[in-house]
């Protein structure tokens, strides 16, 4: 694990995502969530995008797994298809290269098998038809489109993903620096709170006293923070 990566796998991705609403950025994948592993996983993104074939088309499982490098997390675009594209096989391979996880735009099979190993895996759900003669891999380490609702994210090759039981971040790779040092900043000022707090200072007073109220998101457009 990187630097930058092993400082933020000490915070989860509530405080990456704020780190990212300072700096003007989106980063959340809608509509994913955790299916397997457990804890905070952050690694640089390996990407996949898969595309549908016509029916009769043969259109065999993708063979990617080989070039992904450890510690990447792995991102697959299959566009929410009701036919899945990671299964056991891929992740005991997965383990055996030491990879941080999978995150997955659509459905994984295996489910029990893949919580057996412990591997993180990410996605809209679990599903048991194969992917094979449905869909194939298009692309690999391109920019790739995830996301649910409308509410889609480009994912580019060399990223910085970070996923835990509330969801996935994608921090760009130009942004890393600023992010881990906001993080870090942003994160001392909320253990004050939480000191003065335990001490008896009340809540309202601890946060004007250590400036909560004035970390603000530049993002004005698309909820609240």
């Amino acid at each position: 694990m990187n630097a930058p990566s092993a400082v933020l796998a000490r915070y989860g991705t509530a405080a990456v995502s704020d780190a990212l609403d300072l700096a003007g950025a989106p980063g959340g994948l809608w509509g994913l969530s955790r299916q397997s592993g457990a804890g905070m996983v952050v690694g640089p993104a390996f990407t996949v995008r898969f595309e549908a074939v016509d029916p009769g088309v043969r259109a065999p499982a993708a063979d990617f797994i080989d070039d992904v490098s450890p510690g990447s997390v792995v991102v697959i675009a299959n566009e929410g298809r009701h036919c899945t594209v990671w299964g056991d096989i891929l992740a005991e391979v997965a383990v055996a290269r030491r990879l941080a996880g999978t995150v997955v735009d659509g459905y994984c099979r295996d489910l029990d098998g893949i919580r057996e190993l412990g591997y993180p895996v990410w996605a809209r759900g679990a599903f048991m038809r194969s992917g094979k003669n449905r869909v194939r891999m298009a692309a690999a380490q391109e920019p790739v489109t995830v996301g649910a609702d409308g509410d889609q994210l480009t994912v580019r090759p060399g990223d910085l993903v970070a996923a835990d039981g509330s969801g996935i971040v994608v921090v760009p790779a130009d942004l890393v620096d600023e992010v881990v040092e906001t993080v870090t900043r942003v994160a001392a000022m909320e253990q004050r709170v939480l000191a003065d707090v335990r001490a008896g200072t009340p809540l309202r007073t601890a946060r004007v006293t250590h400036g909560y109220n004035d970390i603000v998101p530049r993002l004005t457009v698309g909820g609240s923070p």
